[in-house]
């Protein structure tokens, strides 16, 4: 940063091209997309789908809206737009919009570059900082987004028509840069017309003033279909002003939520891969029943609490039965469905019926699971030790190295866990891939099991 222009003068004799921000992105989107660099990390399941569509939306220069369910990734998808952005830009030191030093805009920059011509002072910015955010909230106001009058600067002996006793509302500041707003059909009616100007005409009005500030932003916009027709609706002028309107999805495939959990999901414990799909499966299952209201959505956070919160009931039984390593089981699931019951929204007619409604999702996830994992692996040496009579005693505080004691040797062991893509040859992986070998053998009615007071029995 030491060797970047400090003055007008110097940035001209550097070479410096100005750019408008959506130039500027749409070159650097089209250099990544030569290279085949990644446009947007992080983001899974959308590289045939909804990315294709941004990326033509931000080639054609145009502000977009994103529509889609809760928790489809629409934030995280707007907030990797930064880094589209020139990793540095100058700007006029001290301004509050980011002027840039070639073409002020602002009362104030251009006053300075009449006065300084080439000493202009320039200090840059980094692409983090000219990346704006508002959750749309009924209580926003035009103040908020665009500006308003400054009390301070009139008690400080400014005039009420002197332009400089402007504070500049969140879009301003963004200027040249990208500027998002959230849920935008919560915004009322009346606020959103303050947005017209910024769409079309590229310019803010505030208040009585007669000031015209062009301003150089990218617009995009979040929104939720539910929100568009029932709590609130984009004002038709303002649809027609977004360029492009795109929707999102939850992920099409089971790869792609694994990968989105185990990309998102803090863990404090090991959670196996099995015990993952189980997840996953029961996230889509719960999307498609019939149970829940679709129109709200099952979004990805459920799938990532899960994970979560099976891996803390590990943790917890470690600490309680003095586990060094601990390591998810089956009999951590059941601790979901109560915790994710506030993440779904059902039918009115399952009143009463939800947690029933996703244990029973829960046990056909641990089944297709089961059968794609263990269907076709040779089982019949845990099946002998049942069939001799034995039984087996489980449950959720039962550590591994005594689940393991309780079902002794098991010939084909090595074969199980290759089954479920298990490299941990701890206690903890062994008693998680026996354990879940059980479950399936019960759900496959090949095995009964009874459960009282926490313990889980497996029997023939």
């Amino acid at each position: 940063m030491n060797t970047r222009p400090t003055t007008l003068g110097e940035l001209r004799t550097g070479g410096h091209v100005h750019r408008s921000v959506k130039a500027e992105i749409r070159h650097n989107l089209l250099a990544r997309l030569r290279s085949g660099e990644p446009r947007f990390p992080g983001i899974v399941g959308f590289d045939d789908t909804v990315l294709p569509h941004v990326e033509r939306a931000l080639l054609a220069g145009h502000d977009l809206v994103l529509l889609g369910e809760r928790g489809q990734g629409k934030s995280r998808l707007i907030r990797t737009l930064g880094g589209l952005l020139d990793e540095w830009t100058p700007v006029v030191e001290g301004c509050e919009i980011n002027d840039h030093p070639y073409a002020p805009v602002c009362v104030r920059c251009r006053r300075l570059a009449a006065e300084a011509g080439d000493e202009l002072p320039v200090s840059w910015k980094h692409r983090d900082e000219r990346y704006g955010e508002k959750l749309a909230t009924p209580d926003t106001s035009v103040g908020d987004l665009i500006g308003d009058i400054d009390p301070i600067k009139v008690a400080e002996g400014r005039t009420l028509g002197d332009p400089e006793t402007v504070h500049y509302g969140l879009v301003p500041r963004t200027n040249r840069g990208i500027f998002c707003v959230n849920e935008l059909p919560d915004l009322a009616e009346r606020i959103q017309v303050s947005l017209l100007n910024v769409l079309e005409e590229r310019d803010v009005q505030i208040r009585g003033y007669n000031l015209r500030l062009p301003l150089d932003v990218l617009l995009v916009a979040s929104a939720n279909p539910e929100d568009y027709t029932n709590r609130g609706r984009i004002i038709t002028p303002l649809k027609d002003r977004f360029g492009a309107e795109i929707r999102t999805h939850y992920p099409l495939d089971v790869d792609d939520e694994l990968v989105l959990i185990g990309q998102e999901a803090e863990v404090a414990a090991a959670v196996p891969i099995h015990l993952m799909e189980v997840i996953a499966r029961f996230t889509r299952l719960v999307r498609e029943s019939p149970a829940v209201d679709t129109r709200s959505g099952v979004s990805a956070r459920f799938a990532i609490a899960a994970t979560e919160t099976v891996a803390a009931s590990a943790l917890r039984r470690a600490a309680l039965a003095g586990e060094e390593q601990p390591v998810a089981r089956v009999c951590d699931l059941p601790s979901i469905v109560p915790t994710l019951l506030g993440k779904v929204e059902f039918e009115v007619s399952e009143e009463g019926r939800e947690e029933e409604v996703l244990a029973h999702l829960l046990r056909r996830a641990v089944a297709e699971t089961w059968r794609r994992t263990l269907g076709p692996v040779d089982l019949s040496g845990l099946l002998d030790r049942f069939d001799r009579g034995a039984t087996v005693d489980s449950g959720e505080l039962v550590a591994a190295a005594d689940l393991l004691h309780r079902i002794g040797p098991v010939s084909g062991l090595a074969r199980i866990m290759n089954g479920l893509g298990m490299e941990g040859e701890s206690p903890g992986h062994a008693a998680a891939a026996l354990e879940f070998a059980l479950e399936g053998l019960y759900l496959m009615r090949r095995l009964s099991k009874d459960t009282e007071d926490g313990t889980t029995t497996y029997r023939t």
